[in-house]
């Protein structure tokens, strides 16, 4: 039996507003259209799962209980408008740590996909940074960058290659769905 795609996801400008160091839930807002795109991934069949860096904790701008809560607010956010995540997983660390975790290393790609049995290769890679499509790059999976947080800028520099360039989440879950379909034809 094949395992379970997922679909792995940047937090902040891909699924809620870029906030510089979000420490508080009450400032957690979903970007226009993400809501439709995450139900437009699960309905194909696929797994959401988040990775996130977030060296606040490292820098000492909030704690992990302060995360825990914006957590539990996003969740509750994306459950009002009938999203289920398989998980969040995140880095605390900041950038001069030199871990593992850290995106665009691969350690929190590599221990989701442990713990929930997916195939990293397998996988769409969706976020607005250089960190995200990179990660995705180094587990060979597909790379989405949408134009959404810092991705417009990033696109119009040219500074990474992704194998797909889109305004947004519903963009992005279109082209999956085509490539599943693709995939699926192959098999046959």
């Amino acid at each position: 039996m094949p395992k379970r795609l997922f679909a792995v996801l940047d937090r902040d400008g891909t699924i809620i507003v870029e906030r510089n160091y979000l420490s508080d839930p009450d400032q957690i807002e979903l970007l226009p259209g993400a809501a439709r795109g995450l139900r437009q991934l699960m309905a194909l069949g696929l797994g959401l799962l988040v990775v996130t860096n977030q060296s606040g904790i490292g820098r000492g701008f909030f704690d992990f209980s302060d995360l825990e809560g914006i957590h539990r607010r996003f969740r509750e956010l994306l459950q009002e408008k009938g999203i289920h995540l398989q998980g969040i997983y995140f880095c605390p660390h900041k950038p001069e740590d030199n871990c593992g975790c850290r995106k665009p290393r691969p350690g929190l790609l590599e221990l989701a996909a442990k713990d929930l049995d997916f195939d990293p290769q397998a996988a769409f890679v969706i976020g607005d940074k250089i960190c995200d499509i990179e990660l995705g790059r180094k587990v060979g999976a597909t790379t989405f960058l949408v134009r959404t947080g810092y991705g417009a800028q990033i696109a119009e520099e040219g500074a990474v290659r992704a194998d797909y360039v889109v305004d947004d989440l519903p963009a992005a879950a279109r082209i999956i769905g085509q490539l599943i379909d693709a995939r699926q034809e192959r098999t046959i």
